[in-house]
């Protein structure tokens, strides 16, 4: 362990020189991931000739900003995991504060659920796990996401359907009957400066909403107010400069009530929530 513990701590330093923004996490993820185990049993690994290599390997690509996540093929979001790659948008752990709030909410059994520019579909699982009994319906226009999509969501009994959330005429027969949507959509400001790992491998048409960010969003707002039953809910998240205009949409609309925006557990503006009201 004292050799293991050596590289790992060089690996760090490497890691933390190319501006990784977590760099002892990162490095003892990878040795974990190079050893096939888990992080809390590296205790347990011998470093090592073929492991050493391995793990030089991992630790330069991730030194070159290549998301860990993309490294090692998969992503923890909630209580589950998510194949991921290049062609798909990487789950957040911030966004855990919208599925907390969405696990949290009290539905009609067995509820009808929405999960709009799905992606990996990692909001999807997620809720399908909280709801066995719910209809989840993941969309996005995406087929390179939809990909993970279907791997992710394989026997789940989410309903995967291509589209685009902007289209005025989808999916006519939700009018009225979606108790819980969700949305993590494209709401980044066009020509905003991203780090590498975003910049360089998020698909930027999982990223840019729009010269303002909001373009996505204000299609979202109108599908909701067209698909959730009275009472059902909706949350959204949004850009950090995008709070208010995220609440003042869902306030134009004159559809909703209890608008309210939310936190991640940064403190940051991450989500909007409100309720179908007439």
């Amino acid at each position: 362990m004292t050799k293991l513990r050596r590289v790992i701590d060089a690996a760090e330093a490497a890691l933390a020189e190319a501006g990784v923004g977590s760099p002892r996490a990162d490095a003892e993820l990878l040795a974990a991931h190079a050893a096939g185990t888990e992080r809390g049993r590296l205790a347990l690994v011998e470093a090592g000739p073929d492991f050493l290599e391995t793990y030089r390997e991992l630790v330069a690509q991730r030194a070159d900003r290549v998301p860990l996540q993309h490294i090692v093929g998969t992503a923890t979001f909630g209580s589950v995991n998510v194949y991921v790659g290049p062609g798909v948008f990487i789950p957040r752990p911030e966004t855990e504060s919208m599925l907390e709030w969405a696990a949290a909410q009290q539905l009609s059994e067995p509820p009808v659920i929405a999960d709009l520019c799905t992606g990996s579909g990692a909001l999807a699982c997620a809720l399908s796990v909280k709801w066995p009994a719910a209809r989840v319906i993941a969309v996005d226009d995406s087929e390179q996401a939809l990909e993970y999509a279907r791997r992710n969501l394989e026997g789940t009994g989410v309903e995967i359907v291509r589209a685009d959330v902007a289209d005025g005429g989808l999916l006519p027969e939700l009018d009225g009957r979606v108790d819980l949507i969700v949305a993590n959509p494209p709401y980044i400001p066009d020509g905003a400066q991203l780090e590498p790992e975003v910049a360089e491998h998020d698909p930027p048409h999982a990223l840019f909403g729009g010269p303002d960010g909001m373009t996505v969003i204000d299609a979202i707002v109108d599908l909701a107010g067209r698909w959730l039953r009275v009472g059902g809910r909706c949350a959204v998240e949004h850009d950090d400069t995008t709070a208010a205009r995220t609440v003042e949409a869902f306030t134009r609309a004159a559809r909703f009530d209890d608008v309210a925006g939310r936190s991640d557990l940064a403190g940051r503006p991450r989500f909007v929530t409100a309720v179908r009201s007439r």
